[in-house]
């Protein structure tokens, strides 16, 4: 853990767009941003289209102090700061016709809600070992892929898709509409984890160890299974607990 903090820094320069203009043509001419960081009392035009843009491109905005911008050891930022995507984020149907094309049975996990970046880190790695196709993540309540949580996934961040989306509810409409159902991960569902026929195309999700799934999201996804468990403790870390689903699913893909 202590080591883990250590490697913690603020962001490189050239990691950072800095000012609201430069923001602007970031986005405009295609550029991927992690998150915008804009100072709470900042108002006008520019800043409105910022928001604008932001939105279009699922970008999420932080609002902040000025002294977290003062943070970055830069000046003349005009109260707003992005940080440059590590990760290059892909477009959801086009992954899933891709997979269908190429004969694969897709395979999704979604995230909602994981905010420890440790634990973001460590998924990503199973996710890449088990054989995940992508892994698809909401443009808010989720942890920043940074660059601690591509050094926590070892790397496995840069190498599986990831997705991004607006909606986590539109996303599993947009899955049904392809054919693939969502399982969601409850430990108090009745139907256990080797019950799941996970050889069909499917993804599987995955909530914060605080809240579990957003109960609205839980309701419109087609099963509810549990990982049964012998001792009498709550629960699992979520990466773990994801872990072992990911490894049921190979196994049975593997037959």
């Amino acid at each position: 853990m202590k080591n883990f903090r250590q490697q913690q820094q603020r962001p490189k320069k050239n990691t950072l767009v800095i000012g609201r203009k430069a923001i602007i043509e970031a986005m405009q001419t295609g550029k991927q941003l992690e998150r915008i960081y804009m100072q709470s009392t900042i108002h006008g035009e520019t800043v409105d289209e910022i928001r604008k843009l932001a939105e279009q491109n699922l970008v999420p905005i932080n609002k902040v102090p000025v002294e977290k911008l003062n943070g970055f050891n830069i000046s003349n930022h005009e109260g707003c700061v992005a940080i440059i995507s590590k990760i290059q984020y892909q477009d959801l149907q086009n992954i899933i016709s891709f997979i269908v094309e190429n004969g694969q049975v897709p395979f999704f996990l979604i995230l909602d809600g994981i905010t420890d970046i440790r634990n973001i880190g460590a998924i990503a790695r199973s996710a890449f070992c088990f054989g995940v196709n992508a892994i698809i993540i909401p443009d808010k309540g989720v942890g920043a892929l940074n660059e601690d949580a591509i050094l926590t996934s070892a790397g496995a961040l840069e190498k599986i898709p990831v997705c991004r989306v607006n909606s986590l509810m539109k996303t599993v409409d947009e899955l049904h509409l392809n054919g693939i159902q969502v399982f969601a991960s409850e430990m108090t569902a009745k139907k256990k984890l080797f019950e799941l026929n996970l050889t069909e195309p499917c993804a599987l999700v995955m909530g914060g160890e605080e809240h579990g799934v957003y109960p609205a999201l839980m309701k419109i996804c087609d099963e509810q299974f549990q990982i049964p468990m012998m001792g009498d403790f709550e629960s699992l870390n979520v990466s773990v607990a994801t872990g072992v689903i990911l490894y049921e699913a190979m196994k049975q893909r593997l037959g």
